[in-house]
C-alpha cells in the first residue's frame, strides 16, 4: 500500500481511532495514578507539566525557561501546557503550538495571542512548550513529537476537569509549529515513546487540525528551512527527510484540514501549503485552503491593515462548521 506520494505505508502510521472515545472513562483511572486535580485548582492560565517524571529519553537543558524580548521561549527544561480557559467553555479544545524553527517557541507573537483568541469563542486552549531538539534530549527529533502526542492524550484524560469534548479536540499550529501538529494529525498511531501512565491509552488522532504558513516538507528543493536543519540536519538522508515530512504521512483517516500562507513568504515556500491540500485532496482528506496574496512570515493572528487580517474570521466560520464554536 503506498501513500500520497507513492511510498509505501507502514503498518505502525495507520491512523488510530480506537481509543478516541475512551477519554469519558478516564478520570477515575487517572486520579488514581495521581493525575487529576480538582476543577476549582485549574486557574485560568495555569501550567501542566506534560510527562510525570523525567520525559522520555531523558537529558535536556538546566535552568529557567529562557524568554526573548519578542516573548519567544527556549530551555525548555520542562515541557508542559499553558491553559486558557474560556468563561463559558463550549466543550471544544485546541492544542496551540507556536513556530520558531524549533530552536525557540513564538509564544507571544503566535501562540498565546491564537490562544486567547480561541477563548473568546469558548474554547479550552492549550498552550504547547515543546521541547527543542538541539537542545540536549536523549530521544533528539522525535522529542517535539513526543509532547505533542502525550498533550493530545492528556487533553482528553483531564476532559471532566476542563468540561471538553473529547471528540472536539483540534489543533492550531504556526510554522515549525504547524510542522509539528501536522505530524501529530498525520502520524496519530505513531508509537514515539513507551506509554507512562493510563493518560497514553487515549488517543493522540486530534479531529480537525489548522496548519497556518506552515513548514510541510524537509526534501528538496523546498528544504531551506531551520526546521530542516534542526530535525534532520545539514545533510540528511533521503529516507529520514521523506520520513520527517507531513506531506508523506497524509492519508484516509487523518483530520479535516485549514491552511493557511502568504504567496510572498520568505520562510517557508508557499509549495508547503500547495504539497499539503494536494497530499489532502488525494487521499480524500477534506482540505480548505487560504492563500494570501501579500504577508510574509510569521503573522499570527493577522497584521491589521494587511491581507493576514482576514485568516481568523474565514478559521471561524471553519470552526463553526466543525461544530467547534457555536453559531453567533
Amino acid at each position: 500500500m503506498r501513500g500520497s506520494t507513492g511510498r509505501p505505508i507502514r503498518r505502525g502510521d495507520v491512523i488510530d481511532r480506537r481509543a478516541l472515545l475512551r477519554a469519558a472513562g478516564a478520570g477515575l483511572a487517572l486520579s488514581s495514578a495521581g493525575l487529576a486535580e480538582p476543577l476549582g485548582a485549574i486557574a485560568a492560565e495555569s501550567r501542566l507539566p506534560l510527562w510525570p517524571g523525567t520525559p522520555p529519553g531523558g537529558g535536556g537543558p538546566a535552568g529557567p525557561e529562557a524568554v526573548s524580548e519578542k516573548g519567544a521561549a527556549s530551555n525548555i527544561a520542562v515541557p508542559g501546557l499553558e491553559v486558557f480557559t474560556p468563561d463559558v467553555p463550549n466543550g471544544a479544545a485546541m492544542l496551540v503550538a507556536g513556530g520558531g524553527g524549533y530552536r525557540r517557541i513564538q509564544m507571544e507573537s503566535e501562540a498565546r495571542p491564537a490562544a486567547r483568541w480561541l477563548a473568546a469563542r469558548g474554547i479550552t486552549a492549550f498552550v504547547l512548550a515543546y521541547r527543542l531538539p538541539g537542545e540536549g534530549w536523549g530521544d533528539g527529533r522525535r522529542a517535539p513529537l513526543q509532547d505533542a502526542q502525550r498533550a493530545l492524550r492528556l487533553i482528553r484524560a483531564r476532559a471532566h476537569l476542563h468540561r471538553i469534548d473529547p471528540a472536539r479536540v483540534g489543533v492550531l499550529g504556526f510554522s515549525a509549529g504547524a510542522h509539528l501538529l501536522g505530524l501529530a494529525a498525520t502520524r496519530s498511531a505513531f508509537a514515539s515513546y513507551r506509554a507512562v501512565d493510563a493518560a497514553d491509552g487515549l488517543s493522540a488522532r486530534p479531529d480537525d487540525a489548522a496548519l497556518i504558513y506552515p513548514v510541510i516538507t524537509l526534501e528538496p528543493p523546498y528544504d531551506h528551512t531551520m526546521t530542516r536543519r534542526m530535525l534532520v540536519g545539514a545533510r540528511p538522508d533521503p529516507d529520514l527527510s521523506a520520513a520527517w515530512s507531513v506531506e508523506t504521512h497524509v492519508r484516509g483517516g487523518c483530520p479535516p484540514t485549514f491552511l493557511v500562507q502568504a504567496e510572498d513568504d520568505p520562510i517557508s515556500n508557499p509549495v508547503n501549503t500547495r504539497l499539503m491540500a494536494q497530499a489532502c485532496r488525494h487521499a480524500g482528506v477534506p482540505v480548505e485552503t487560504h492563500v494570501l496574496a501579500s504577508g510574509g512570515h510569521g503573522f499570527g493572528m493577522g497584521r491589521p491593515g494587511t491581507p493576514s487580517a482576514a485568516w481568523p474570521d474565514w478559521y471561524a466560520v471553519w470552526l463553526r462548521g466543525r461544530g467547534m464554536i457555536s453559531a453567533d
